[in-house]
């Protein structure tokens, strides 16, 4: 028989488009729902797209017209101390690899993003949302604590207050006003997040990846003052000047060309 948690289910599909990844959560009997197989088969197609240097974006989103639901309440009943941390491990690993991976990645945001589903969108570089998409994050709807980072991402991009509408008195907010204030970064018609999503994937692909990399890698260190950031900002650029990437730039904005960058 199998087993009900193995983590190589076809839960989370992942195609290719070009140059971008789309990684897709795809329990649409369960709205998408994260239970554990989702959650290690998530992390691990995130690693892979994220080692691999062919794919200059990565897309997540989810199948039959819902990014997700949130966690899968249903899979969490008797659930003790050490399971609840099982269960987090790969969560874990899935918002760090999206927070602090050289390749950018972008929520493309159908139907609702609730609970965890929100916690992922939020971490994501750039969040595309339908038009009539919607965010909860009711984590006390059911006595639970926001996870999946969205402590830490959520007031970063939205501010305390709008954050603790949210997460404090578990307000939705509709896709309009979720763009209004930062949650959202691009609003766009019903049915066309992903389209809008891999059109951008699109423009972040004929960027230099060690460029980007490294743009992302130095705003992931949000406790830095602005001495310490000069100083790792210094250390990157002095490292990217020695590129192959950093010849082509020159080479092709004094031959007024496109680069055609290798990420070397």
């Amino acid at each position: 028989m199998a087993d009900p948690q193995a983590p190589d289910r076809d839960v989370v599909t992942a195609t290719d488009h070009g140059a971008a990844r789309v990684i897709t959560l795809d329990r649409p009997e369960a709205r998408n729902a994260i239970d554990l197989p989702t959650r290690r088969r998530l992390a691990a197609e995130l690693r892979r797209a994220a080692g691999d240097p062919g794919v200059r974006a990565i897309v997540l989103t989810g199948a039959g017209g819902t990014f997700s639901a949130g966690g899968d309440v249903r899979s969490m009943e008797g659930a003790g101390p050490d399971e609840v941390k099982a269960r987090l491990a790969p969560l874990h690993e899935a918002v760090q690899t999206i927070a602090t991976c050289a390749t950018p990645v972008i929520a493309a945001v159908e139907g609702a993003a609730a609970g965890l589903g929100v916690s992922l969108a939020a971490v994501c570089d750039h969040v595309v949302a339908a038009e009539d998409a919607r965010f909860v994050a009711g984590f006390g709807k059911v006595g639970l604590v926001p996870d999946g980072g969205l402590l830490w991402t959520l007031p970063r991009r939205v501010g305390m207050g709008r954050a603790k509408e949210m997460l404090v008195f578990g307000r939705t907010v509709p896709a309009p006003r979720a763009y209004e204030i930062g949650l959202a970064d691009s609003l766009v018609p019903s049915g066309t997040a992903l389209e809008a999503a891999l059109e951008l994937a699109g423009e972040a692909a004929v960027l230099a990846p060690l460029s980007v990399a490294a743009a992302k890698r130095l705003l992931a260190r949000p406790g830095d003052d602005l001495g310490r950031l000069l100083e790792a900002e210094g250390e990157a650029q002095a490292a990217l000047f020695g590129t192959a990437d950093f010849a082509e730039g020159r080479a092709a904005f004094a031959e007024r060309r496109p680069p055609r960058f290798e990420g070397r």
